[in-house]
This record gives C-alpha cells, sequence and structure tokens, in this order.
C-alpha cells in the first residue's frame, strides 16, 4: 500500500523541494498552501494542491480527516522578520494558530508530524555559538516568538499522545526556487542583484554571520526526522558573514558591484551558529553541500529561473 504524505507550505522553496523528495521516495503527496508566498508553478507535477490557509482550523481538520496521511511535514509559516514586526497578530495568527491547528488534526488521526522552525532567530544574540537545542531561547522578533510557542504546541502534543512528532530548527536556508523579492532569502536577492547588475544593501555593514544550509542538506534532515521525537538543529555549524556571500556569488557570476553599506533593521541577529551533533547522532544525519559549492549552483539555477521569468 502506498504511503501518503501531507505537505503544508508546499507550493514555497523548502516545501516543493520537500514535495520532490516525497514523490521520488513514491509516496502520494498533498500540498496545502494558501498560495501568499508560495507558487503553484513550485507544486510538482505528481502532487495535488490544496488551496487553503491553515488559519483555517476546521478546513484543515478536514483535509486531514478525509485524506489520513501517514506523514505530515508542517513547513506553512509568515517567515518573514519585518513582517512579524510590523503585523504580530498576523504572525501569531499563522505561526501559532495555524501549528496548532495542524498539530490537532495530524493526532486525530495519529500521524506523526516533522515541524519547521528557526535557529538562529529563536536562540537570539546572546546565546553561545555554537548554539544547541538544550539552550532556552531569546528571540529578538516575533517571528523567532511565534516559531517557539509553535514549537511548544507540536512538543505538547507529542508528549501527550505518544505521536513522534519532531521540530526541526533550520539555519540560513538557501538553493533554487528562493524568491528575490521580501526581505529574507539573501541569496537569492544577492543573486538577482548581480543577474539584474544593480548594488545590493548589505546590512549591518556585511558582517553579520550565518548559518547557511542548501536546501537538498534541509531536505534530507527533514525526511530523516520523520518518526523521531525530539528537537533537532538542522544547519551546518558553519558561520559565514554576509560579505563573503557577496563575494562568492560575485565571483560565480563574474562581475563586480560595489554593495551599499548599511544598518541592521530592528529585529535582526548579529550572529548565529548551530550546533548540529544531536541530529548527526540521533537522525544519522550531515549536511553534504560546501557553501563554495551551493552557492556556485544557486546562483546558476536562480539565473535559469530569473531569464524565465520565474
Amino acid at each position: 500500500m502506498t504511503s501518503s504524505a501531507i505537505v503544508t507550505g508546499g507550493a514555497g522553496f523548502i516545501g516543493s523541494h520537500v514535495a520532490d523528495a516525497l514523490l521520488a521516495q513514491g509516496y502520494d503527496v498533498t500540498v496545502i498552501d494558501d498560495l501568499s508566498a508560495g507558487s503553484r508553478e513550485r507544486v510538482p507535477a505528481g502532487a495535488e494542491l490544496v488551496e487553503l490557509d491553515i488559519v483555517d482550523i476546521a478546513a484543515v481538520a478536514k483535509e486531514f480527516a478525509e485524506r489520513r496521511p501517514d506523514a505530515v511535514f508542517h513547513l506553512a509559516a509568515q517567515a518573514s522578520v519585518v513582517v512579524s514586526v510590523e503585523n504580530p497578530s498576523r504572525d501569531c495568527a499563522v505561526n501559532v494558530q495555524g501549528t496548532l491547528g495542524v498539530v490537532q488534526a495530524a493526532n486525530e488521526i495519529g500521524a506523526p508530524v516533522v515541524f519547521t522552525s528557526t535557529g538562529g532567530a529563536l536562540y537570539g544574540d546572546e546565546a553561545p555559538r555554537p548554539t544547541g537545542e538544550d539552550r532556552i531561547p531569546a528571540p529578538l522578533s516575533p517571528y523567532g516568538a511565534s516559531k517557539w510557542a509553535g514549537e511548544a504546541y507540536v512538543r505538547t502534543w507529542s508528549l501527550s499522545s505518544g505521536i513522534p512528532h519532531a521540530v526541526c530548527r533550520l539555519g540560513n536556508v538557501y538553493g533554487p526556487r528562493q524568491s528575490p523579492h521580501g526581505e529574507a532569502g539573501v541569496v537569492a536577492i544577492f543573486s538577482n542583484r548581480l543577474y539584474t547588475g544593480q548594488a545590493p544593501r548589505l546590512y549591518g555593514h556585511g558582517k553579520p554571520t550565518r548559518d547557511y544550509v542548501y536546501v537538498s542538506d534541509v531536505v534530507s534532515g527533514l525526511l530523516a526526522a520523520l518518526g523521531k521525537s525530539g528537537v533537532y538543529n538542522i544547519a551546518t555549524s558553519t558561520e559565514t558573514d554576509v560579505a563573503t556571500i557577496w563575494r562568492e556569488l560575485s565571483a560565480a557570476a563574474g562581475k563586480q558591484i560595489e554593495p551599499e553599506l548599511a544598518d541592521l533593521r530592528p529585529g535582526e541577529l548579529q550572529h548565529s551558529r548551530l550546533d548540529i551533533s544531536r541530529a548527526e547522532r540521533e537522525l544519522g544525519w550531515r549536511p553534504q553541500v560546501e557553501i563554495a559549492d551551493g552557492l556556485r549552483a544557486t546562483y546558476a539555477a536562480l539565473v535559469e529561473e530569473f531569464e524565465s521569468g520565474g
């Protein structure tokens, strides 16, 4: 009998890659997405798209009850730090109430959930680096706070039901299909600037560091977490500053453009680096893509998307 999976946010950057991987493993895949940030074109041909806002808890419960998936990958989210500062109520509705609805619906049918949370935005600037999962979160933005609250529901519902729900705290994910629009996704934004010949803005004067992780490594980590009960950092445990990202992408593009320098925006971190030893030990997972290789591959893939109007 064929296994089935629901991927919330499956029309988005990471979610569409997860849907691809599940299809390749023989799953029947249903994507739930309101298309506010995702795109219908991102949904793989073999998956069914249900256009739905996860804040509509009754509608989510109905889909789960009818489809009875064997696995749930919950990636749908309000993922913008800036938007969370400007509209924390919407951020809370999507990331807290929406997550609660998804986990409740999954528990009703006994399906394990893999929930994507955030690493850097959750731990805050005072955390030691690399930061382990046992560090008490100190988020600087409503986005980080809402993800932490969502995590609490995932863990509580897992402990009370015995169903193995996993929380995966992601580093800064980059790769093909990432949108260059908005403030998230600096690799995609820089790639688009290089493609169009425009100077980017380097917030924090290019000095902030992040733990950048390639999307294929994230997908393999999420799949490895299915059926596990715990909290796992999915990253590389390597820090790279923003200025280095710009230099590496400029080299991949063969272009030299002088960037603008600016101060950090409200809610943004100075530094982030995650400890991945728990995921290595308990999931048997390790990232495979070095950042220089990932940046070159990403730039080439994104240029193809830009040229095709993506």
